[in-house]
Formats: C-alpha cells, structure tokens, sequence
C-alpha cells in the first residue's frame, strides 16, 4: 500500500486506489523530469478491491515481459481467478504499471503487486550512462600527446646510445675519481643500458604535460557556469535558464558545422491556437464568445445549414462528438488550480490537461464553437452541446496514437445504444481509408491551410454492428494477451480495423514562430554552419515555417526528392536528376561543405521526406548501398538548407548518423524538445534540449539545456567561439612551455657525458608546472575575450576564422612545438655562452652548475610568462595580479628556498645560488637580453602576418582599436575639439 505523496518503492501492477474509477494520479518528475499529474489505471476486475482485508482473499497470476529500461513500453497479463474457475485474463500495459521513484498525487492511497525490484526497476536500468562523446579538441590532445610520448622515446633512446658510443673509449668510462666497482663490472650490458634507458625516460618526462588535462578538466568545469550564470539566456516567462549536463562539449560549441533542428516546439512556440474546422467543405472560424452566445466570422465561407433533420446538420453533431471524445484531454478537478477555485470556473472555462498541446487547443476550439467536453467517470464521457444538453458516451476502446500510424481512434457507445469508432489523425493517414465524404473539398482546405503553415488534422468515423463490435473485441482481446510482439500484433488488428471510414472534416491550428527564429538562423548561416529542419508534419506545413524562419529564402531553388517524385520517375533518375542540376549550376567544384551563404552560386533548397529517406537508406537488391546514399550526400552538400519531413524519430537520428560518418566527418549538433528528438539528440556530437512544454525528457538526454531557441546564437557564437579559443590557446601552450622546459635538460646531457644529471634542482622540477605557470594559463583560459560579445554576435562569419578545428591543426602544433625549441636553443647556449669562464662574482668565485641551470630556469620561467602575456588581449586585475604574481611568487620562492638551510634535507646545493646569480651585473643583463632574444620571433611573425595576412578577426580587431581611439578623441575636452587640428591633419 502507498499513501499519498509518497515515493513508490518498487515497480508496481496497480490493483485499486481509494477513488471509485480505479485511477490515480502520478507524478514522475524524478524519471523524466515531468510536473504534470498523469492518470494511471487499476487491473478493472480488482479495482473495487479498497482494503487489506480483500485484497488479500485476490487469487491471481501476473505474467510479464524481462526488465527493460523503457519507461513508457511494458507488456503483461494478470489471470484472475475466481473460486475454482477457469481463471480471466487481462491485459497489462503501461497504464496499469506505476514505477519506481515516481510519487502518488491526489489520490488517499492505491494498492500494487511488485513485479520488478531492486537493480531490475525500470529506474535503476536507466541508471546506465549514454555513451561518452569526445571533443574535438580532446582527440587532437591525444593524438599530439602520441607524438610528444614518440618524441620522448626518441631522446631517451638517442641518449642511451650515446652514453655507451661516449664510454667506448676506456679513459671515459672510467675516469680516476669514478671507477667501477667489481658488481658493476660484471653486470649484464643489455640490463644495464634498460636501466640507463628508464633513467632518461624518467629524467625526460616532463615533456609530457601530465598537468595538463588536469587544468584542462578545470577550465571545462569552471568555464561551464558561465553559461549556466548569462543572465541574456534566461527566460523571464518560463524562469528558467541554460544548464549545462556536461562540461566535456564546451569547445565543440564552437565548431560546429551542422545544426539538425526540430520544428514544433523548437522553431515554434508549440503554444497552439485553434483557427478553423472544415466539415463537409464548409469553414467554421470561431472569433467571439459575447454573453454566451457563439459569434462566427466566416471569412466569406457559408456556413452549413444548421436547420434540424438536415444531413449537414448530423454530420456537424458527428464531427464535434469525435473531437470531443478521440483525444487525451483531461479536466482539471483540484480544488485550485493555479489559484483558481472550482466555484470560479463556469461549465464553458474548464482548464484542460494534456500531454499534447494540439489536442488542448482543439477541445478550447470547439468550446468555443459551442462544445464542451466534460470529463471521463467511471468509463463514461460526457459532452455538453450547444442546447446545453449533457450526452453521455461509453468509451468502449482506445487504439492510442503513435508515430508510425500517426493517427488514434475510440470506440464509443452512446446513450442510444450506437458504436460508432471515430479516428484523427494526419490526413496522409486517414486520406488513404476513407471511402466517402466530401474528400476533394477537405483535400483541398487542408493543402491550403499546410502552405499557410497551419497543422492540419482529419477526422473520420464509421459506424459498427454488434456483432462487428464483437468480432473486433476479440481480435484486440487476443493481440492484447499476446507476451511476445504485442505492439505488432496490435498494430496488424488496427490497420484491418481502421478502414472504410466516412470522412467528416479537418481542423487547422497555428502554432506561432518563436521570437528571433528567423534572426537566429540568419546568424548560424552566417556564421558557415548548415541547418536542417527534421520534422514529422506534412512537407507544406514544415516548408511555409522556414520560409518564416528565413530557411529558404525567395532566391533559394527547391528541390524535391519526396514520394510524389519517386511514384513519377524511378528513385535512381530523380536522384541522378537532382544532382546534374546542383553539379551543371556550381560547376565541377562542389560547393565548400562548411558554406552556409553563398552569393556567387544558385542557393538550393532540398525537401525530402521520410519514405523517399527510407528508400535511400535501404540496400540495393545488388547489395551495394553506399551508392545512393553518397549521390545523396553529394546533393545535400550543394543545398545551402535541407528541410526533412514526416519523420519517424528514428530516422531523425539516421539523417544525423549519416552526415556525421559522411568522408568530412563534420561536427553535428541536434536540438529538439520532446521525446521524438531524444534519438538524434543523443547521436548528434552535441545534443541540446529545449526546455518546452513537452516535458523534459529532451533536456534530461541532452549536452546542454536551454529556455527558447534564440538562445543558440550566443551559446554556439560567443560561448562556443571562446570556449574554443581559449582551450586551443591552453592545449598548444601547455606543450611549447614544456618543451622549453625540458629541451635545455636534453641539451645539457651533451656537456654531462650523458649521465642522467639534471639541469634544475628537484624542488624547480616539481614546481614548474604546479605552482610557477599553471595559475596564468589557466585564467587565461577562462577569462580571454579576443573580441567583445557585441561583435561575435554582430559579426557570425568570425566563428569561421576557427572552423574545422583551425587553431589546434598540425601547422598550428607544429609552430608552436620550433617555437618552444627554438626558445629552448636560446636558454641553454645563451646562458651557456654568457656564463662560460667570463661571469665572475664579487668575491671573485665563478658561477657553478647549480647557478647555471638557475639561470636557464629563471629566462625559462619569465619567457613563457610574457609569451602568455603578449597573446591576452582582454586584461583584467586577475589577470594582472596571477600573471605578475606568479613571477614575484618564483622569486620569492628562490629567494627563501636559496637563503636558508633546510634541516629536513639532506643536500643544500641550491644555498645561496639565487642570491649569487642576482649579485651578478653580467648575469641580470644576460637574463633581460635572453629573455628579449626568445620573445623576438613570436613578436616579428604576429606583426608581419597581421600587416600582410591578416584574419578577419584580425581586422575587427584592428577596427575596434581605430573606433576607441576615435572615440577617446572625440570624447577629449581639450583643444583639439576647438579647432587646432585641421580636418587634413591625422
């Protein structure tokens, strides 16, 4: 027993609740992160069951399908017996199972049977993590650390064989004051040189930046709140902002070159509005409820002559009696909704629920047009007319929507004693099954209204026998027992039963445009990514929403590759066809696959729906099956934008898979709302939710959450661009200031007879990277803005300038890896040729070893330091105070580490070296001329290619500087502003 507001413990078979019909409600916000209370439903022949007592005299067997992560799919049946009978067999579905974690609402208390528990919940199989996605940037990380990892081998090994080509002469392998003792004598060479070889290994092994992706994985966490904390991504009507569900994709934000979008709920506002029914081909437009009377604006239509005893006038009845009773609406009952006591609520403003906004808003249409549906009790539906008569309906069965039928149907038995089954859905389903009804005269309303971009739906019913009634309760009867391929089985009773329909009309709502749609895909094509529509409405309602999204634009060609097209010409011709025409207008070049825009090309739009997708993907009878889908890939590379229509959600994820194994191997990102874009939100490299009003299943799988899709623009064109730059600038610094680190120590074994002495005291060696450089990168790497927000956002096409992953390419690591030997070059033989036999102190003592590789360190520590300093651009007194203080903080250290002897150590060879080097005149202008020497290059070659080649974030760069100054001179209050400087002075 479970009481209310309470957590069910287990996977329950729902036998009886405390209310009379056998319902409770739920609430499974810990599951899918939905609010809503949703209605489940007790076994019928156990729910008048209220108490311990009788539930306990129940003798039943529940059989039922493996445990299976699917929160939404469950198979089963209960057999009950009663005394000694045959026993009766029930269905179980998902309606009767209520699940692990969610929480009971509204009602006292329910009784249940457990079936799946512990590790085998529903809720605990979902504990499984989604497969790991890897950036870019991260791949690019490996493979240089691959190359540095062979580059240590390498030295190491050159070193062994060197060490061994240097003792080959006897005076060298055994000078006076080292020879080798007996046991060393008789040791094994081969071992010997292993041994020698680890010890370079070890002595070597700061080449591989281990802190790396230490600082890595903080900067990725860290710079994750920034998204979560921009108050611009906030929406002030739903209250809520972005979140962030990992911190490993932040950089591939800015590289993406493929957006794969939902359409409602995404690009709309998915808050529908009824417009119109069409019934018999005349048009009913509600416009006005005035005093209780229903006013109707017509738009110059007649309207059906509603005199009684009239076919139209039954028809009429009909069609609103099956929007008022196919669907899923429920009326809210609690004492207050919102605030909203019931005694406020008059019988025509009933607040209605439901998992779909397209149904709420046809049940609030035809309340308008005179209709209300009540409420469902007891398995009776009750319908308020336009007489204020209450007619009642026996809901016999329901065949549920999904979308592969894409329609639902009831079965109904009024107060008359007529069954009739009355079905909706998209007119491409019901179109084909019905065999009379004003067809050509809906036909048309609906074509005209998808252009418009209205969502279309048909309704159609037909009337049953008894004894038809019959035949199809034990077909559903026996499809609904079965334990293996249920959903099959019921779906091969609903396509024999669903047929033969009259058709009685169609229903037009609009679902609006969200706000800066249009706005937003301008910018990412700008910007050089493509985007595609996937979306499961019909190809004229998803074509007039991206005209309206700026998708298409007027110039844009469309080309069509749908099943009208394939059922005139072969799929082979069309597809041959299409693809002359996008190669004959580009020339043999195929366009840039990361173009968006393109003004010196035809722009091309390509349309292609789910059917002719299916046809592509399937394999050719001569077992070749690439063929098709790389003339298809070739097509959609030439189209600026491609809008995919009647989607099954699986095929959403299949055109995503499909690009991004394409020969390219682009970055994909998927973004949706509801439960149907789950898959390619999953598969895509960056999945997005948006946080709607179809639950929260999308933002539960998804990478990154946020409120509305205008939010894509700053998050792929100002947080995805830094995200990237700063990463890419961390990544190829972190290994230029190890090679200048660890290549004088390489150098240096050529003077040491290859001895695996080390250059540096231990204490500089484990300082390096943890305490002397770590903190100004990593604040670079959170903080660097090379250009403003404003700009990236006025200006899309920069998030080209780092496209295809510029920044982190083999000539970028490659310039960076001779910079930090050539910088490595200048630290050791500058030092070495400074310092050799010349540089004295004033005690007249010459520098030592320890002070030698002092001095190298000390260049090495404040080159790298300026080197960071010189790329920052936007400075701030953080950057200031780490970059500065990290200096002070290693000559601090040096000063107390030099200065004092250290009890617990049992060597003090670095007593007083510091403060002997600083006592040298020679040995501080050494420091600044080296230091000057190694920063030259980097300096030379950024001002020549800024002047000669330069980026177009370069340019804004240089622009932005000439308009501050401009600015500043304008805002001066001196004399300039009075007339001294001619206009033709500078």
């Amino acid at each position: 027993m479970v009481k209310e507001d309470e957590k069910f413990p287990c996977d329950l078979i729902f036998l009886s609740s405390s209310r009379g019909d056998g319902t409770c409600f739920v609430t499974t916000t810990s599951l899918d992160g939905e609010s809503s209370h949703k209605t489940y439903y007790a076994v019928q022949d156990t729910k008048a069951f209220h108490n311990e007592q009788e539930i306990d005299a129940l003798h039943a067997t529940i059989e039922c399908e493996q445990p299976q992560p699917d929160l939404y799919k469950f198979v089963g049946r209960i057999n009950v017996y009663h005394d000694r009978n045959e026993p009766i067999a029930r269905p179980l579905g998902s309606e009767n199972l209520l699940l692990r974690g969610a929480t009971l609402k509204n009602t006292e208390k329910i009784f249940g049977v457990a079936i799946y528990t512990g590790m085998e919940t529903k809720m605990a199989l979902n504990y499984q993590s989604k497969s790991q996605k890897r950036s870019a940037v991260e791949k690019s990380m490996n493979v240089f650390l691959v190359v540095y990892l062979c580059i240590l081998v390498s030295k190491a090994l050159i070193n062994t064989v060197l060490k061994y080509a240097w003792q080959s002469e006897p005076f060298r392998d055994e000078p006076w004051y080292n020879q080798k003792t007996e046991p060393e004598k008789k040791r094994n060479v081969f071992l010997q040189a292993f041994t020698d070889f680890l010890a370079f290994m070890v002595l070597f092994n700061y080449i591989i930046p281990v802190s790396m992706y230490v600082t890595v994985e903080m900067q990725k966490f860290l710079g994750s709140y920034f998204i979560a904390w921009d108050e611009e991504m906030f929406d002030e009507d739903t209250g809520e902002g972005p979140l962030v569900n990992t911190s490993d994709l932040n950089e591939e934000l800015g590289q993406i070159e493929y957006v794969f979008t939902d359409k409602t709920g995404t690009l709309t506002e998915n808050n529908m509005e009824f417009v119109e029914c069409c019934i018999e081909g005349h048009v009913y437009v509600p416009h006005v409820i005035c005093n209780g009377q229903i006013l109707h604006d017509c738009t110059g239509i007649d309207m059906i002559d509603s005199s009684p005893g009239s076919s139209g006038k039954e028809r009429e009845e009909l069609f609103f009696r099956a929007l008022c009773l196919c669907h899923t609406v429920q009326v809210k009952d609690d004492d207050s909704v919102d605030g909203l006591k019931k005694n406020q609520m008059s019988k025509r403003s009933c607040i209605y629920i439901s998992s779909s906004p397209d149904e709420v808003a046809l049940v609030e249409g035809i309340q308008r047009l005179g209709y209300t549906y009540l409420r469902l009790k007891d398995n009776y539906m009750e319908i308020l007319n336009r007489e204020n008569n209450i007619e009642k309906f026996e809901l016999l069965e329901v065949f549920s929507f999904d979308s592969v039928r894409r329609r639902m149907s009831v079965i109904v038995k009024s107060s008359t004693g007529d069954i009739f089954l009355f079905c909706k859905g998209a007119d491409s389903s019901i179109f084909p099954r019905v065999k009379e009804g004003k067809i050509e005269q809906v036909r048309s309303r609906v074509e005209r209204n998808a252009v418009e971009g209205l969502r279309t739906l048909c309704v159609a019913y037909k009337k049953l026998t008894a004894e038809e009634y019959s035949k199809v309760q034990k077909l559903l009867q026996s499809a609904k027992l079965a334990l293996q391929d249920r959903e099959k089985k019921l779906a091969e009773v609903y396509e024999k039963i669903e047929r033969d329909f009259i058709l009685l009309g169609a229903t037009a709502v609009e679902d609006r445009l969200q706000e800066k749609a249009a706005d937003t895909i301008e910018a990412l094509q700008k910007a050089g990514i493509k985007v595609w529509v996937l979306t499961g409405d019909k190809m004229e309602t998803a074509a007039a929403t991206c005209y309206a999204c700026k998708l298409f634009r007027r110039n844009t060609q469309i080309l069509e590759l749908t099943t009208k097209k394939i059922e005139e010409q072969s799929l082979h011709d069309v597809l041959f066809d299409l693809n002359k025409t996008v190669i004959r207008q580009n020339g043999s070049l195929t366009r840039d696959t990361f173009s968006g825009l393109s003004t010196d090309t035809q722009d091309y739009g390509l349309i292609i729906d789910g059917a002719a997708l299916s046809l592509i993907m399937k394999p050719r009878q001569d077992g070749s099956s690439g063929n098709y889908r790389e003339i298809f890939l070739n097509i959609c590379r030439n189209c600026s934008a491609v809008l995919c229509c009647r989607m099954a959600p699986l095929q959403k994820a299949q055109i995503v898979k499909l690009i991004k194994l394409s020969k390219e191997h682009p970055i994909t990102l998927a973004i949706g709302d509801g439960a149907n874009d789950v898959s390619m939100i999953l598969e895509a490299h960056v999945g997005i939710g948006i946080i709607g009003k179809e639950g929260r299943q999308a933002a539960r799988n998804s990478d990154y959450a946020i409120p509305k899709f205008k939010h894509l623009k700053k998050m792929l064109l100002v947080h995805g661009h830094f995200y990237y730059i700063r990463i890419s600038e961390l990544v190829q610094y972190f290994f230029y200031k190890n090679v200048c680190f660890i290549f004088p120590q390489f150098l240096y074994q050529f003077f040491c007879g290859f001895s695996q002495q080390t250059l540096y005291d231990t204490a500089y060696l484990t300082l390096y990277n943890i305490s002397f450089t770590s903190l100004p990168i990593l604040l670079y790497s959170l903080m660097e803005q090379h250009v403003s927000p404003d700009t990236l956002k006025r200006e899309p096409s920069l998030y080209r300038d780092v496209a295809k992953n510029a920044l982190l390419r083999w000539r970028a690591f490659i310039y960076w890896t001779f910079l930090g030997v050539f910088d490595a070059l200048v630290f050791f033989f500058g030092a070495y040729l400074l310092l050799d036999n010349t540089v004295v102190t004033s005690n007249g003592q010459m520098f030592g070893t320890w002070t030698f590789g002092t001095v190298v360190f000390t260049v090495l520590v404040f080159t790298v330091t300026f080197k960071l300093a010189l790329d920052t651009h936007y400075w701030t007194w953080i950057n200031h105070f780490m970059i500065w203080g990290s200096l002070v903080f290693y000559i601090v250290f040096s000063l107390l580490w030099g200065g004092i002897i250290w009890p617990f150590l049992n060597y003090q060879r670095m007593y007083y070296v510091f403060m002997q080097m600083l006592s040298s005149g020679p040995a501080w202008l050494g420091i600044i001329l080296l230091i000057t020497v190694s920063l030259l290059p980097d300096v030379l070659k950024k001002v020549l290619c800024r002047q000669l080649w330069p980026t177009a974030t370069e340019r804004i760069q240089k622009s932005m500087r000439h308009k501050t100054a401009q600015n500043a001179l304008t805002n001066c209050d001196g004399p300039l502003l009075e007339g001294n400087l001619s206009p033709s002075e500078p």
